[in-house]
């Protein structure tokens, strides 16, 4: 390819490090797909005739054909595309060499990357919906379900079950806003940028993003050229999924543990061990947990090679693509295991009732003194100075006897004696996003919504 300027070809060593046909192999499709459209615009510009342009889409279809059926798996070329032109020049011989005019690899593999984003961002939102789909499912059964909800890892409040899993479907909807965000940046055309000074040949751009379908064209080619602005963000968004997927993960291993006994993960998401012949291990969480933290590191690799680059392109840039390939193949190898264990996971209600505490009416105690005309902050106080009078005596809030809860405050015996139950601190909390019933089947109407088109048909009845 850029043999003429050197009296000897390149190293053993240097090959080996230069070399990427192995990772970017996988742009082939989208090789032959802007290569189509770069011959296109070469028969436009006046470059190509007819003839020869017919010559070369046939060629270029035989190539993709052999590519796709794994010919020239273990070829030796630099990348995927000398791999490409060397196969066309099998199929169409010496024209094959009319194809490079005017186009550089920068802005070839710019391209190709892009439009590989593109066909990528489609498969990945549709398992990001079904995983939604799957904890809405799983929500709406659950509906009746009360449980303590957490924060420090400390039970807080009573909330439902269905609560619970809506609070990890929404980020999966922000992750899907996210991404499509990122995909109006991805859909911006390098091609006509040449190496980095724009084309030669007067080709029409507008032509190759219509073809291509691209939202615009690149406004500078040594910017575009150099730009993997859209990697780091795509790595960025799949970070943040992985870390969703990270989080919802921890909170079922803990729920699926003998201690807490919330969930069951069926037997098809669950994993033996080696020794142990009782244990049910919740591998697919704590991989998913594992995915997030390499994910991680993806962004961090790419964003630290991009932070030392000048503009226009540099071969830096050439690891990219094993970032964004590692990245992709993490979410879309978890999202359908988190999925599975998702829907097949079996809520065991007793075991959450059991576990609920009279402790976590305190805040339902400091708000009845409120309306008895108490100020909330001192409200605030005498509650807890209830709990520990309560935890002191080893009773509950409602067996503490009166003339305790009296000392405490006059109006205690008669607070603790219309004390409600779960269900009615749950449903005190009727505000918009609350775990009240109204506000849960808000969000569950909602996120139906969100998630449409990804519903087993037996959840649609």
């Amino acid at each position: 390819m850029w043999g003429g300027r050197f009296a000897t070809p390149p190293s053993e060593a240097l090959a080996a490090l230069n070399n990427s046909l192995s990772v970017d192999r996988r742009l082939w499709a989208q090789d032959v797909r802007a290569s189509k459209a770069w011959v296109t615009a070469l028969q436009d510009a006046g470059v190509l005739d007819s003839e020869e342009a017919g010559l070369l889409h046939g060629g270029l279809d035989r190539v993709g054909d052999r590519l796709s059926g794994g010919a020239e798996a273990e070829a030796a070329d630099e990348d995927i595309h000398t791999l490409v032109e060397r196969l066309l020049y099998q199929e169409v011989g010496d024209l094959a060499g009319k194809l490079h005019t005017g186009r550089s690899r920068n802005d070839q593999v710019a391209t190709d990357l892009r439009l590989w984003c593109l066909d990528a961002l489609g498969p990945l939102d549709e398992q990001i919906a079904a995983l939604g789909a799957a904890l809405v499912v799983q929500a709406r059964a659950g509906i009746d379900m009360l449980l303590p909800g957490y924060t420090h890892g400390q039970q807080a409040q009573p909330v439902r079950w269905a609560y619970v899993l809506l609070a990890h479907a929404w980020p999966l909807v922000r992750d899907r806003d996210r991404l499509a965000d990122v995909r109006r940046r991805v859909a911006e055309l390098p091609l006509g940028s040449g190496a980095l000074a724009g084309s030669s040949v007067a080709v029409d751009r507008d032509l190759l993003r219509d073809i291509l379908g691209f939202r615009t064209v690149s406004a500078n080619a040594l910017d575009a050229t150099g730009d993997r602005d859209f990697v780091a963000e795509l790595l960025f968004a799949l970070t943040l999924l992985a870390t969703h997927l990270s989080r919802l993960g921890t909170e079922l291993v803990t729920y699926s543990s003998t201690e807490y006994g919330f969930v069951r993960l069926s037997d098809a998401f669950s994993t033996g061990s080696s020794l142990l012949p009782q244990k049910r291990n919740p591998d697919v969480f704590e991989l998913a947990r594992a995915k997030a933290a390499r994910t991680l590191g993806d962004l961090v690799a790419m964003v630290g090679m991009l932070r030392a680059l000048p503009a226009g392109y540099s071969k830096d840039l050439q690891e990219d693509k094993s970032l964004l390939f590692d990245a992709m193949d993490a979410a879309l190898v978890t999202l359908p295991a988190v999925r599975g264990a998702v829907e097949t996971m079996q809520p065991i209600p007793d075991r959450m009732q059991s576990v609920l505490r009279e402790t976590l009416l305190a805040t339902d105690v400091a708000d009845e003194l409120v309306g008895e005309g108490v100020p909330f902050r001192e409200a605030h106080g005498l509650a807890g100075r209830l709990v520990r009078e309560a935890e002191d005596l080893g009773v509950s809030l409602r067996e503490l006897p009166a003339e305790r809860a009296r000392k405490i405050h006059e109006v205690l015996p008669d607070v603790l004696g219309r004390l409600g139950s779960f269900e009615d601190s749950v449903e005190r909390r009727r505000t918009s996003g609350g775990t009240s019933r109204a506000s849960v089947e808000a969000q569950l109407g909602v996120l139906e919504q969100a998630f449409a088109g990804q519903f087993p048909p037996e959840a649609a009845t």
